[in-house]
């Protein structure tokens, strides 16, 4: 057992969620400054600024899918390394990888293909606007069709997680992130003596960034991922390798794509009562994203911890995570939801809002942040029933706070607000109530899996 198997062994809960979390927490909310980074320039530029805002806004649903694939088929790569790191069973671990490898590889050729050929009819299906239209297909095919920074660097991000070396991923992914902060304005407003791109500058400083975190990664994986070597015969494709990554990889895949499907529903819902209410829907999707994505963070820390421990065969651990996970997730959302109700008109601000959207959007944030506490409850109880081999458990959850409990009530809500406008504010209520009935089946389902595993003892590794 080298160094780092220790300190995930032995090292205490609390300490190492934190040593491991912190470094996860920055690494995913510079995930989400792609986009809304990508959002605030568009929004700014002389001519066409609203438009190109809600462009973005309808090719986010898309890209929260290329992301949801490559980051689950990364989660499942995770706990699968983790547990056979706490099993001691180092081929297994290197096949793993070399099978995230191709499966990481094979995800591009998917996005580059629907980014030739579907990204157009799946743009023009939410809008009727050629502006926009034109403007979302360039956008959206740029990011489809360089598409491999993304997909390559998930993989060798969760790598370099489940070894503890959460630390160099989230260096790869800040180096990726500070290129795009710095090419956005050069390439979308033509600056140094480059040509004005608008919003195909936006997405070309998105791949560039994503392909420097891709390679970034790559390089410390080399130099510092001991634990897990990859050789030629380790990327021949397994089946049974394969199924077990995706065993917890599509629940967490579908779990992602939820999200995907929830904003594109809410833009149909939406379009049927404003332009405006999508735009400002989009646009506080984005701003809150840097929470959720910090609660992603810090479920990316539990999982492995987890998943180790349940390796080892420690319940006592795992209880340990589920407790302190739970409560530094609490934490971040508390001071998250407190951050938003409190600048929430600056916030819409920086975008250029004006007027009515700007409006939505302000009563967005002070409604649908309410929630946030639950939702993150509910995003560490999916790591935890991912770590412990219950995909199906996270898979319910995802299912409830992005569909099943979100849609009835938006649906009810979106004909009242049809009938009276002055009630448009009540459509953001249904994300809230949707995060509070799911957090209840999620302390249901624990008991069920906690029952069921025996994780109210000391047990056998399976």
């Amino acid at each position: 057992m080298n160094l780092k198997e220790e300190k995930m062994a032995a090292a205490p809960v609390g300490k190492l969620m934190l040593s491991m979390g912190v470094p996860m927490i920055v690494s995913m909310v510079l995930q989400a400054v792609y986009n809304i980074v990508d959002s605030a320039f568009v929004s700014n530029m002389q001519t066409g600024g609203e438009d190109a805002l809600n462009a973005l806004t309808l090719a986010f649903p898309l890209q929260i899918l290329m992301v949801a694939v490559s980051i689950g088929t990364g989660v499942g790569t995770n706990v699968l390394i983790a547990r056979s790191l706490g099993q001691k069973n180092s081929e297994l671990t290197n096949k793993t990888a070399g099978n995230a490898v191709l499966l990481g590889a094979a995800i591009y050729v998917v996005f580059l293909i629907f980014g030739l050929f579907g990204a157009k009819p799946y743009i023009d299906s939410q809008t009727d606007t050629a502006l926009i239209s034109e403007m979302g297909t360039d956008y959206l095919k740029i990011c489809c069709v360089f598409s491999f920074g993304m997909s390559m660097f998930a993989i060798f991000e969760k790598m370099l997680q489940a070894a503890g070396h959460s630390l160099c991923s989230t260096i790869a992914q800040i180096l990726g992130a500070v290129t795009n902060i710095i090419l956005d304005p050069i390439l979308i407003y033509g600056w140094l003596g480059f040509p004005e791109m608008g919003v195909k500058g936006a997405a070309y400083a998105t791949v560039i960034g994503q392909i420097v975190s891709f390679v970034s990664a790559i390089l410390f994986h080399l130099k510092f991922n001991k634990s897990i070597r990859i050789k030629a015969k380790h990327l021949k494709s397994s089946l049974k390798i394969i199924g077990a990554i995706y065993s917890v990889g599509v629940p967490a895949i579908i779990a992602q794509a939820l999200i995907s499907v929830m904003t594109y529903g809410m833009n149909l819902i939406l379009k049927g009562i404003s332009e405006n209410m999508v735009t400002a829907y989009g646009l506080y999707y984005k701003i809150q994203q840097f929470l959720l994505f910090a609660a992603f963070g810090m479920r990316d820390a539990i999982t492995p911890i987890t998943a180790f421990s349940y390796g080892m065969g420690d319940s006592g651990r795992i209880k340990e995570c589920v407790k302190l996970g739970h409560l530094f997730t609490a934490v971040i959302m508390l001071a998250g939801c407190a951050a938003l109700e409190i600048f929430a008109v600056p916030f819409a601000e920086v975008f250029g809002l004006s007027g009515e959207t700007k409006a939505l959007c302000v009563s967005a944030i002070h409604i649908i942040s309410i929630g946030l506490v639950f939702a993150g409850a509910n995003i560490a109880f999916q790591g935890v029933f991912q770590a412990v081999g219950s995909g199906i458990g996270s898979l319910i959850v995802s299912i409830c706070r992005q569909l099943l409990f979100v849609f009835p009530f938006a649906l009810l809500f979106a004909d009242i607000a049809r009938n009276d406008p002055k009630m448009n504010w009540l459509l953001w209520a249904a994300f809230p109530i949707a995060e509070i009935l799911t957090a209840a089946a999620a302390i249901i389902i624990w008991k069920k899996i906690s029952a069921k595993k025996n994780l109210n003892r000391r047990f056998t590794s399976e």
